[in-house]
C-alpha cells in the first residue's frame, strides 16, 4: 500500500518523511497494535535503534509471550538457515570432515 502525504503537511508539522514514519511507528507500538519488529520495520531502524527511541522518548517497552514466541520461531528459522547455508546446503565453513 502507498500512501502519499502531501509535502505542506509535512512543512506544517515540521516533520521529514522519516520522522512522519518514526513518529507513527512509536505511536502504533505505543498503543500496542504493533509488535517492536514491526514497528521498527515501519520506521525503517534496526529493532536496536528503535529500542533506543522508545527509551529516548521516555516510552516502556512491552513484551508478552506472543512477542517472545515470535522471536523464538525467528530464531529458530535463522539457525536452521545458518546450519543449512543460504541455499539448502550445509555452509562449507561450518561442515564437518568425515575424515
Amino acid at each position: 500500500m502507498n500512501l502519499v502525504i502531501p509535502d505542506d503537511i509535512l512543512r506544517a508539522a515540521q516533520l521529514t518523511e522519516e520522522e512522519l514514519l518514526q513518529e507513527v511507528a512509536l505511536l502504533l507500538f505505543e498503543q500496542e497494535r504493533l509488535t517492536l519488529g514491526y514497528a521498527s520495520r515501519l520506521a525503517g531502524m534496526y529493532q536496536g535503534e528503535f529500542m533506543e527511541l522508545l527509551a529516548s522518548r521516555g516510552l516502556a517497552m512491552h513484551y508478552d509471550v506472543e512477542a517472545l514466541e515470535e522471536d523464538v520461531k525467528t530464531l529458530r528459522a535463522m539457525r536452521r538457515r545458518h546450519d543449512h547455508g543460504v541455499n539448502g546446503l550445509p555452509d562449507p565453513a561450518h561442515a564437518h570432515s568425515t575424515r
